[in-house]
């Protein structure tokens, strides 16, 4: 008979500890009454090397819930800065606790946070704590942007804490289990340029530099490639939100990783009609984080980057600001180039042609006069349901179907080739955002998260284009109220 394993899995090496004290606060998360495991990825637990029946006991809500801290754990609360809507402060882990750093069986390292635990030395007034809708909601945006192909952080598990948090109304309190290549952020180097020493901030970058890109460690100028390399990666992410139609709402520079992950889904939402001006956060008022603004923000952010880090580009700083300036200048360009690899995509097409950029142009402003579902017009021309795109019956789009037909024609790849390729690059499915709500409410309100399951279990393989995908890729019903998110912090 086998002996029972009742070893969680936990392998932790806790190398951001071992930076100088200044870029962190040690210290145990705040129990909760009375933990519940309410959701678990064990897929994710999988790939981490952990026990999944042993977590999915209370001894493991315990853990999830802060309550009980794993051998070999060193809880913190990191500290950083960020330029919040273009205005630099002080922040930090306010309501998050990084418990440790997991190392897989893969020998990859992943830093596993708690969210929601509790009082930091840097929750400014805040009570560190979290509702249940909004750690539910990070859970499904963040593993839908995983099945999407997106670099993102993920989420392992969320428990409800027993007790009641206070925001506009009372709600039920939850923790979120975060799991990230890292938590560097641009903000954190911000932080050591502005509150730290020239060596605190070499001592960083050496540290994100090997965790993240140690493909240049022996580079001749390491830092610009450091610079460089976060380009490329930022470039890289930002395209593929914009060809998913992923808008995150607060792209703050404490919410940019040095590891190229999406992170913080507060806000974020996905865009239904197409229109470069779609804002869905409560709080961007002034629209800075729209839709068509995110590439423009994500050069912005990558310059703050670059400015905290110029002391290590040249002992000149004149000749440290050129270097920084010719880098950040190539992000607009590797931007482009990435879009339109993906456009083309999603398209159908696998060679390039100087008209290339006019037509998809042309197509996104048709689906923006006529107001088009972003997605699903995609999802239309892949099958060749063009009366599903909203365009069908305009003598712009007969003109502009022709165009892409001929463009299709002129290359040597077969037409099922093509479709093969619109397949894998356009999703039968997204998190639509009513859906979203529907889940939560179910979960919240109602006390059942079979809704929320079932919608998981749909966005976990969107490019399967599978009968009973169908009734997600319909629409919300009219309203004459903008949909709107919120941070829920």
């Amino acid at each position: 008979m086998t002996k029972e394993n009742k070893n969680p899995g936990w392998n932790f090496d806790n190398s951001y500890a071992r930076l100088p004290q200044s870029f962190f606060s040690s210290q145990k998360p705040q129990p909760v009454r009375s933990p519940k495991l309410i959701i678990f990825n064990e897929p994710l637990a999988a790939t981490l090397g952990l026990n999944a029946e042993v977590l999915k006991s209370e001894d493991g809500a315990a853990v999830f819930a802060g309550n009980h801290v794993p051998d070999g754990a060193h809880p913190l609360a990191q500290a950083y800065a960020g330029h919040q809507f273009g205005h630099f402060t002080m922040l930090g882990d306010g309501r998050a606790m990084l418990i440790g750093e997991q190392m897989t069986p893969a020998g990859d390292r992943f830093d596993i946070q708690l969210k929601g635990s509790g009082r930091t030395p840097f929750s400014r007034g805040g009570d560190g704590r979290a509702a249940l809708g909004p750690m539910l909601r990070e859970y499904i945006m963040s593993e839908a942007m995983h099945a999407l192909g997106i670099p993102t952080t993920r989420s392992l598990a969320v428990v409800t804490t027993g007790e009641t948090i206070y925001r506009e109304t009372e709600l039920p309190g939850a923790i979120l289990t975060r799991v990230a290549s890292s938590h560097l952020r641009v903000g954190t180097f911000e932080y050591a340029a502005n509150w730290g020493t020239v060596q605190d901030l070499k001592t960083l970058a050496d540290y994100a530099i090997s965790r993240h890109y140690p493909e240049i460690e022996e580079a001749q100028n390491r830092y610009l490639s450091f610079l460089k390399e976060l380009i490329k990666r930022q470039a890289d992410l930002i395209a593929k939100w914009q060809l998913i139609g992923f808008i995150h709402g607060v792209m703050n520079t404490d919410n940019m990783t040095i590891s190229g992950e999406t992170i913080d889904y507060g806000p974020c939402a996905f865009m239904d009609t197409y229109d470069l001006a779609t804002v869905f956060s409560s709080i961007d008022v002034q629209g800075r984080y729209a839709y068509g603004n995110q590439p423009y923000i994500g050069g912005w952010n990558l310059a703050r980057f670059a400015e905290a880090i110029l002391p290590l580009l040249d002992d000149d700083e004149k000749k440290a600001v050129k270097l920084a300036e010719e880098a950040i200048s190539e992000y607009g360009k590797q931007y482009q180039a990435n879009w339109l690899i993906g456009m083309k995509a999603k398209l159908g097409l696998f060679n390039d042609e100087e008209q290339d950029e006019s037509l998809m142009e042309d197509l996104l402003k048709l689906m923006k006069k006529y107001r088009a579902d972003y997605t699903n017009t995609f999802l239309a021309l892949t099958f060749d349901r063009h009366e599903e795109t909203g365009l069908l019956g305009s003598k712009e789009f007969s003109q502009w179907h022709k165009r892409w037909q001929e463009r299709l024609d002129r290359q040597d790849e077969t037409q099922a080739a093509s479709h093969q390729l619109m397949k894998n690059s356009n999703p039968a499915v997204i998190p639509r955002n009513h859906r979203v709500e529907e889940a939560l409410d179910a979960a919240v309100n109602q006390d059942d998260l079979n809704v929320m399951k079932r919608l998981l279990d749909v966005l976990s393989n969107p490019y399967a284009h599978t009968p009973d995908q169908a009734e997600y890729c319909t629409l919300p019903a009219p309203s004459k109220t903008p949909y709107r998110t919120f941070c829920g912090t």
